[in-house]
């Protein structure tokens, strides 16, 4: 029994540094885009080309090919329609050549109906362990009508 309550103590005392197994990208973009249903791979393409295109190079005139103009907006920092979308990518600086592939490291693609979520690996500065990062989960999910992207949710909280 006393050997039951050391494993207990070491077991706590241990846990916090293997309490965390880093998510890791898929470096297979393609596999991640593909769908054994025609619309909800369409639906991922779209998405994904928004979002190399138009959020990470910043070329906002390809924006209303992919963004309704009433788009509607969760994330509290941006505002909603198409134009807020525009406003708040146009303040991270200016556009970037287009790149072949979304820069973040992807972990996922994922479709279900009307709904696309992008799954990215996000690192960020440690808040108890000055000049340390860690990695966590991000994710950014989309509403496809008719071809259009309509809305937005993500976790992100007031900056």
């Amino acid at each position: 029994m006393k050997h039951v309550g050391l494993v207990a103590v070491l077991a706590y005392v241990w846990a916090p540094a293997f309490a965390q197994v880093p998510p890791v990208g898929n470096d297979d973009h393609e596999a991640l885009l593909a769908s054994d249903d025609p619309q909800l791979a369409a639906n991922k393409r779209l998405v994904y080309d928004w979002w190399r295109e138009v959020f990470e190079a910043g070329h906002l005139e390809l924006n209303a090919q992919y963004i309704v103009p009433d788009f509607i907006e969760h994330n509290p920092n941006v505002a909603n329609g198409r134009e807020g979308v525009e406003a708040f990518i146009a303040s991270r600086g200016e556009p970037r050549p287009i790149q072949d592939r979304v820069e973040q490291e992807l972990i996922a693609v994922m479709a279900e109906g009307d709904l696309v979520t992008l799954m990215f690996v996000m690192e960020y500065d440690h808040p108890e362990d000055p000049g340390q990062t860690y990695k966590t989960t991000w994710y950014d999910t989309f509403r496809v009508v008719d071809g259009m992207i309509v809305e937005h949710w993500d976790p992100a909280t007031i900056e």
